[in-house]
């Protein structure tokens, strides 16, 4: 679609305008706006022919005009000139960052709701497990008499733990026992490795202690295969139901984002760095008015870390785009910091 340069300036003003105000556009207000030497009556013809095109709407019968969705994507492909992050701004980000020995999950979690804070929209961060991860120990706390601690520790620094009840009476010397024998057989092998097969072969090791270690070797196996399946945090969710423009879906949308694989399925496919997803570009219903902002970031050597922003389809592009790329960049470069000096120790 070609369109002149007075069009392509009409055309942004009314979205910067409306983005601002939410309110219809009229020709009056451009010509106020527009260092172009043209008339009202130019201006309006110009707004009627976007609005033939389908770049514009009109919402009821004044003057005033506003964005449809492809006029946006229009806006986004060849008219928005991203605003820099300011170097306060960038501080600001990078102090969230400056922890010493992150948790991934809390740092995701907190990502999240940081870029949730600042743009009053949702957020999703989440990372599939790089091929490469592998288990670093295992390690048997005792609790109770009857009550052990069992944690598994990756090599990306994910750790994860469960409270197991046992049917033995516990004692430092079977947790020592135990942690040796399944560090000798796990440790070191990639979280893949550790399938339902491998955990029987290992059960099966145990000789006459299979049946009383199972149930420490079965929450072995589903630990594993959390820190394998990848992280996922959803965060303001409930800045949605302010927005009258999403009305129709916000509520649904709040329960979709609560379950994790429907949120992750909202998320577009493909190996790129930023997408953004207008409206009906969108693959489920609920986000038929509402625009995903999608930024990929590598961890170690494989892109699979994710932080998407889902919000109206009125946003203010030129500034959250260049901020969710940030914040990612920052994310991706801190949890492979993380990944690195796990390798190492």
């Amino acid at each position: 679609m070609e369109l002149d340069n007075r069009k392509q300036k009409i055309l942004k003003a009314i979205i910067e305008e409306y983005t601002r105000t939410g309110e219809p556009v009229g020709s009056k207000r451009i010509a106020a706006l527009l260092d172009i030497t043209a008339s009202p009556a130019t201006i309006r013809n110009d707004m009627a022919a976007l609005f033939e095109m389908g770049l514009l709407e009109q919402p009821h019968t004044s003057a005033g005009r506003v964005p449809s969705h492809m006029g946006y994507r229009y806006y986004i492909d060849h008219l928005m000139q991203p605003s820099p992050i300011s170097p306060m701004e960038m501080a600001s980000i990078e102090a969230m960052f400056n922890v010493r020995d992150p948790d991934p999950d809390k740092l995701l979690s907190d990502a999240a709701q940081a870029l949730a804070d600042y743009t009053h929209c949702a957020t999703i961060s989440s990372t599939s497990t790089p091929p490469e991860v592998f288990v670093k120990r295992i390690q048997l706390i005792p609790a109770a008499e009857r009550t052990v601690i069992i944690m598994v520790i990756a090599s990306n620094g994910s750790v994860k733990s469960r409270v197991c009840r046992v049917d033995f009476q516990v004692t430092q010397n079977i947790c020592e026992f135990f942690t040796s024998f399944a560090n000798d057989r796990l440790a070191g092998r990639s979280l893949k490795e550790i399938s339902d097969a491998y955990i029987n072969s290992v059960a099966f090791a145990f000789g006459d202690y299979t049946e009383v270690f199972t149930t420490l070797l079965s929450a072995i196996y589903s630990l594993c295969k959390e820190i394998n399946d990848g992280q996922f945090c959803a965060k303001g969710t409930t800045n949605l139901l302010s927005y009258d423009e999403m009305k129709d879906f916000s509520k649904d949308l709040v329960l979709l984002l609560s379950q994790k694989q429907k949120a992750i399925d909202l998320i577009p496919d493909g190996n790129y760095e930023v997408k953004v997803s207008v409206g009906k570009e969108n693959s489920s219903m609920e986000l038929s008015n509402s625009t995903v902002v999608v930024a990929k970031f590598n961890i170690g050597s494989s892109r699979c870390g994710t932080l998407a922003l889902i919000g109206p389809v009125r946003m203010e592009y030129p500034k959250l785009i260049p901020h969710i790329e940030y914040f990612a960049k920052m994310l991706g470069e801190l949890l492979s910091e993380t990944m690195e000096e796990q390798h190492l120790n």
